[in-house]
């Protein structure tokens, strides 16, 4: 009887064995792309010095830069400072040199205590560099972390230091870097009568280029004026292609702590036209959104937004807001976005937002680049009639696009 028993325990722990054997090679796909969804093969053209400082040696630099401008753990200022190379001046674009200050947040002009070198802000009222401003520099750098979403202003601030270079007779460098968000397309594309720093020029949403490729189309289609004067350098990324997932080892701004938060901003940030917190002032921005209005029983989630570095007097600072956590990993945000830009999020809110004309802000339709998505939300219309509004302008893009791309 004991014999038996035995044979029983060990049948039982082997069929045990074999059952969690079998599940565990059954789950192991989903758990490495979970795990491995990122190519750590991708370098930066930054982490490449042998591309881009003989190009430098000898003349005076300008750096456009922030806290992104890293090459491992060195910035980009000392790797080139350690090289010999004359770095004269520094240029930086919202959120500062440190990438601490909040969205929209006036930044200063100052002098870095480190290297006594002056830094310029290029945000605010002194959005482009002045011909003063580069008298003494034979070229300019440009290496800022973008995310690939319209109205995220390094692009913006890319743009008005490629005009200044061109209309001062200065070479731009500009040192390519992944974009996080360039494995799809998708979005209205911005018509030019609502142009703003939050959107300049008539691209999508999600445009799906790098910074380079970006800068390539802006002087290839003259989208500003002495476009064709401009002496563009691009240095290119190792390793990188559209369809790869790339991991940003720095934060680009004071909320887009995590991927998960890259990956939603696109959609997320348009809650900025509206009533609606993004989560700024919580441990999840960009990952979030509601309203202290919002019916407790139709969202369950909830957060209450704190002052906090980054994210100063947030709205609706100390009151609880109901609203919906749309996923705290990467891969639980990239399920839901299915390579698309996502509407559901913003209509959902719209239709249980009680008050409907206090709903939208002025700022809507600068970050939509478009009156009409306002209005067809506006108007009840489903998902799919407004994806079929932006189909004519994409397909126009996309043609455009293609023939700057430097990646597959």
């Amino acid at each position: 009887m004991l014999t038996s028993l035995a044979e029983k325990q060990f049948t039982s722990s082997t069929m045990t064995v074999r059952s969690f054997i079998i599940c565990f090679i059954l789950l192991l796909p989903f758990w490495v792309n979970a795990q491995g969804i990122f190519d750590t093969s991708i370098k930066p053209a930054d982490a490449l010095p042998q591309r881009y400082v003989p190009k430098l040696k000898g003349k005076r630099v300008a750096l456009v830069i922030n806290q992104t401008s890293k090459v491992g753990n060195v910035s980009l200022l000392d790797l080139l400072r350690d090289k010999g190379v004359n770095v004269v001046r520094i240029f930086v674009p919202e959120h500062g040199f440190r990438g601490k200050e909040d969205a929209g947040a006036h930044i200063e002009s100052s002098v870095d205590s480190a290297t006594k070198l002056p830094v310029i802000s290029l945000y605010g009222k002194h959005k482009k560099p002045t011909t003063e401003d580069l008298a003494d520099v034979d070229v300019v750098v440009y290496d800022l972390q973008d995310v690939g979403v319209r109205f995220y202003t390094y692009i913006s601030t890319l743009q008005y230091v490629m005009e200044a270079c061109a209309q001062n007779h200065k070479q731009l460098i500009v040192l390519d870097r992944p974009n996080p968000n360039g494995f799809y397309v998708d979005g209205p594309v911005l018509d030019t009568a609502f142009r703003s720093f939050v959107g300049m020029q008539p691209i999508p949403i999600v445009y799906g280029m790098t910074c380079g490729e970006y800068a390539k189309m802006l002087v290839g289609e003259r989208w500003f004026a002495g476009a064709a004067k401009l002496e563009l350098v691009v240095v290119k990324c190792a390793h990188y292609s559209h369809d790869k997932k790339y991991e940003l080892p720095v934060a680009p701004s004071p909320n887009l702590r995590t991927m998960a938060a890259v990956y939603a901003y696109p959609s997320l940030c348009l809650f900025e036209g509206t009533v609606v917190s993004v989560g700024r002032g919580t441990a999840w921005p960009f990952q979030q959104y509601g309203s202290p209005v919002f019916d407790s029983m139709k969202y369950t989630h909830s957060f209450t937004p704190r002052s906090s570095e980054g994210a100063k007097a947030p709205p609706y600072e100390g009151q609880r807001c109901y609203g919906a956590l749309v996923g705290k990993s990467e891969t639980e945000v990239l399920g839901l976005m299915d390579n698309k830009f996502n509407l559901d999020w913003l209509i959902r809110a719209y239709a249980c937002y009680p008050d409907k004309e206090k709903f939208f802000n002025a700022f809507f339709v600068k970050l939509c680049g478009t009156a009409q998505l306002k209005e067809d939300i506006a108007g009840g219309m489903s998902e799919a009639v407004i994806r079929a509004r932006w189909q004519p302008g994409l397909e126009a893009f996309m043609k455009i696009r293609k023939k700057y791309l430097l990646y597959e």
